[in-house]
């Protein structure tokens, strides 16, 4: 079947423009047209791409680890995200217990499975937001007076990660004559 270009007006013509191939049936002057059109819109979309990121503040921070733990209902990307957002020493305190873990269930178990949600009580973080940032330390304070939360963290490598303050896992005991 011969394909022709035939006049926009047509109904034929969408079907036709939509179909691959016909695409190279344009007159040379439309399909120059239609070239420049999606390389200005290219050109449009291409410096979106690349704008920085907002900065990260202790606010944004400690919203972020917040709206998270209120998602963390076992999704292992929510999960993980939530560690990524500790302070090193909790990091620290999960990996030991995501290893006690893995001994005990003879499959690896990753530090990010070892955030229980049902650990995690959020007070309330409405009325007025107040940081004090003394390096490497930040504290947002949520709300005034007796019924305020604070939240501290902590600078490390350029990036706040919460200071969570995480129980010490129990010392390993051992049955006395255990090894006679």
């Amino acid at each position: 079947m011969d394909k022709k270009w035939t006049s926009p007006s047509t109904v034929g013509w969408a079907a036709d423009f939509c179909d691959g191939p016909s695409l190279l049936y344009l007159p040379p002057r439309m399909r120059t047209r239609l070239a420049a059109a999606c390389a200005l819109a290219l050109l449009g979309v291409t410096p979106a791409c690349k704008s920085k990121p907002a900065p990260e503040t202790p606010e944004t921070v400690i919203r972020e680890f917040l709206d998270a733990m209120q998602k963390n209902h076992g999704d292992p990307k929510v999960a993980e995200q939530i560690y990524r957002l500790l302070w090193q020493p909790a990091r620290k305190n999960l990996e030991e217990r995501a290893r006690r873990a893995s001994a005990l269930s003879g499959r690896p178990v990753h530090p990010s499975e070892m955030i229980v949600p049902s650990w995690f009580t959020l007070r309330t973080t409405d009325g007025p937001i107040r940081t004090r940032i003394e390096p490497p330390w930040a504290e947002v304070t949520f709300g005034d007076g007796p019924n305020a939360t604070r939240a501290r963290l902590m600078l490390e490598e350029g990036h706040y990660r919460v200071a969570l303050e995480l129980p010490a896992p129990a010392p390993i005991r051992s049955r006395p004559n255990a090894g006679d």
